[in-house]
């Protein structure tokens, strides 16, 4: 895991890392401004998001019936909801282990890990589209898993 600098550097301020988190956790923008450009696991956000953006092309070049974007959709969701869960993790985190963690040489009430109204904010949209885009994946997927059953059903009876 990434660690963030040790040497002086500008505070992490959590409200910040939420909303990137929030805006940009698909493609790893949380990541990159709390452990810098270098980090696997940012880049490793976007593959998924891709992917699954690449399915919502194929949706709509292909229609709903293309079985590999059956596949790809949920990756999009799946993205869009551990953006928001880190979003909500950021945001709810106490400032003492806030700064413990990403500010280890500040004090731990240092205003960069203070729970402010954007902090709010975030958590409660990252709640309605996390929400949201994980009962959408869900839906989407097992109507898919049971149409697909049904049409094997009626392929095998016949």
């Amino acid at each position: 895991m990434s660690r963030p600098c040790e040497h002086p550097c500008r505070p992490r301020n959590k409200t910040v890392a939420a909303w990137l988190a929030f805006l940009g956790g698909g493609l790893g923008w949380h990541r990159f401004y709390l452990y810098g450009m270098g980090d696997v696991w940012g880049w490793a956000h976007a593959i998924p998001t891709a992917l699954g953006l690449w399915g919502v092309d194929r949706v709509l070049t292909y229609g709903q019936d293309d079985k590999l974007s059956w596949v790809l959709l949920p990756l999009l969701g799946a993205s869009l909801v551990a953006a928001c869960l880190a979003a909500i993790v950021y945001a709810l985190m106490p400032a003492e282990r806030w700064n413990a963690r990403h500010n280890p040489g500040l004090s731990p009430d240092a205003p960069a890990g203070a729970t402010q109204w954007l902090t709010v904010i975030a958590v409660v949209l990252a709640l309605m589209v996390g929400a949201t885009a994980f009962m959408a994946s869900l839906a989407f997927s097992f109507q898919r898993y049971f149409e697909y059953q049904i049409e094997e059903g009626l392929r095998i009876s016949q």
